[in-house]
Parts: structure tokens; sequence; C-alpha cells
């Protein structure tokens, strides 16, 4: 049980990236889209996301900007997993509340080496997290697609998973679709219900966040496809 109450937007997270190549096989598919980003009714950012899939696993790349509830700047930000969804690297280049932020991210067996550089300081580390786990940065919402993608509209029953709110901290939660609308998906994250609406390709349509007064609709429905 997580006591301490998790925010998923948050001003104190520290943001990342590192511009390196993630995998050279070409694409067997790849989407694309754009995310409008909501607060408080009122349109405050967007996110624009490649999602490609080739022989040894998965990429998503993300490049956005939102200006409320926390000012952030994505310039880039990739993860990179296997078949299995697990993830291999991330990589993230930004600016937060105006200050520029990088961190690369490697995983092997369990473990996560991170180096952080914010604002011209360098920090390396590395912790130990379930090899399974999520990678869920803060506050970026389309990694919630790596959920979508794995579950779509078949999850049979609630699933506890881990999720890594890279680079802070490793939290339990559960993910259950709604009895009526196994294409809703509901994400307990500590005190916060997230809720995820997919189709049959797994394809992010919409996130809420009620409690954070937070609305993500994708713009975007067509899917590019090679």
């Amino acid at each position: 049980m997580v006591k301490k109450k998790i925010l998923v937007i948050c001003p104190l997270l520290i943001f990342l990236f590192f511009p390196y190549p993630f995998s050279g096989a070409v694409p067997d598919t790849e989407e694309t889209g754009t995310l409008s980003i909501y607060f408080m009714q009122e349109q405050v950012g967007y996110e624009e996301y490649i999602w490609e899939e080739d022989g040894f696993g998965f990429t998503l790349t993300v490049s956005g900007r939102m200006t409320k509830p926390i000012d952030i700047s994505i310039e880039r930000l990739v993860i990179r997993m296997n078949k299995s969804f697990i993830p291999e690297r991330y990589l993230f280049q930004g600016r937060i509340s105006g200050v520029p932020q990088e961190i690369q991210s490697l995983f092997s067996e369990g473990k996560a080496v991170n180096t952080r550089k914010v604002a011209g300081q360098e920090r390396t580390e590395t912790v130990d997290i379930k090899r399974d786990a999520v990678l869920l940065p803060n506050p970026v919402f389309a990694p919630y697609m790596v959920l979508t993608k794995k579950y779509r509209c078949h999850l049979p029953e609630t699933a506890e998973i881990s999720v890594y709110i890279i680079p802070q901290m490793e939290v339990l939660a559960s993910i259950d679709p709604k009895q009526d609308n196994p294409c809703h998906l509901v994400l307990i994250l500590g005190p916060t219900q997230i809720e995820l609406k997919t189709d049959e390709n797994g394809g992010l349509i919409g996130l809420d966040i009620p409690s954070q007064n937070l609305r993500v609709v994708r713009a975007k429905t067509g899917m590019d496809l090679k």
C-alpha cells in the first residue's frame, strides 16, 4: 500500500533525455498522432507521438508542450521496449519551468541506470525495479499508450502492475477493464484514478484524471502504416 500521495503532475519531478539511436531496424508498422491536453476545460498543450514496431520490439517517440498545471517543453522523449513491452532504454530532452533537463536510462534484468543532467550538473545512479515495470514519466501522457497497446480491449480482469515514475520512484498499481466496456481501462495509481480509453488496435483515444481536472484526447485518429 502506498501511503504517500502520488501526484501524476508534480512540478518538482526531474525530467529527461539523451539523443541516441534505439534500433537500426526498419519499422514494420508506424502509427502517428497528436494528443490535445486540457486542464480545467482549457486547452493547455499537446503531444505528438510516433509508435513504431519492428522485429525486435517497440519504440515510442514523443515531442510537445504544456503550459499548465506545469510548464514543460518536450524536445524529444523516447521509450524503447522489447516484444514483451519490457523497457530497454529511455531518453528525454526538454525543459521544466524553463530549466533544461536531460536523462538517459538503461534497463537490464531489473536494474535501471539513470544519468541525469540538470542545470549543468550531472549525476548517475542505479536503482532496482521490477523487470517488467511500466515507465510513466511525469507529466507526459503519450507513454500511457504502452498500457493500451499491451492490454487493448482484451484485459479479462484486474491486473497488478509495477509503475516506475521515472526517475523518481516505483509504485504498485492496478489496472482493470470497466465491466460494461472492455476498451475503457481504469488505472489506480496510489490515490489517483486514471481512466484510459483505447481501441482494438491499442491506440490511446483518451485519458482522464478527474481528481486533477486533466483530460487528454487524441486529435488525430488515423494510422499511417508502411
